[in-house]
């Protein structure tokens, strides 16, 4: 995997990733950034929450699941002091669809959390991460 960062003007950058997919990144006005785009460390926290929604989805629909929507809502706090890690990250998934099964649901997050997310579990190395969930149905 790779990727190739470029700094484009102020505190802005692009990023083109190994599938040739372009990612802009800002930083706050506050830094020298536009708030243009996105900042990097949000990037991070929304790849995790990607990473998790994906395996979720993909677990429940090999479960043979009827789901309609995954939405996490992903929150996080930061260390005050450089470097400024996440310290906690919480995840909370609303899944939509029809007669799904509340234990089926449980085990999907888990197994994510546990052990498919790559991102969310490198994250755990630094951040206390916890995971809710609750279902929609429709």
């Amino acid at each position: 995997m790779e990727c190739t960062v470029r700094w484009h003007e102020g505190m802005s950058f692009i990023a083109e990733t190994g599938s040739g997919h372009l990612v802009a990144m800002d930083g706050a006005p506050e830094a020298g950034g536009h708030n243009l785009a996105p900042r990097p460390m949000e990037l991070l926290l929304a790849g995790a929450g990607g990473c998790a929604s994906f395996d979720v989805v993909l677990i429940l629909k090999r479960a043979r699941q009827e789901i309609a929507g995954c939405e996490a809502k992903l929150t996080a706090e930061r260390a005050e002091s450089d470097p400024k890690v996440f310290t906690k990250i919480h995840f909370h998934f609303t899944i939509k669809g029809k007669n799904l099964k509340a234990d089926t649901v449980e085990r999907a997050v888990k197994l994510s959390a546990e052990k498919y997310c790559s991102a969310s579990i490198m994250l755990g190395k630094t951040a206390e991460m916890t995971h809710t969930w609750e279902i929609m149905e429709i």
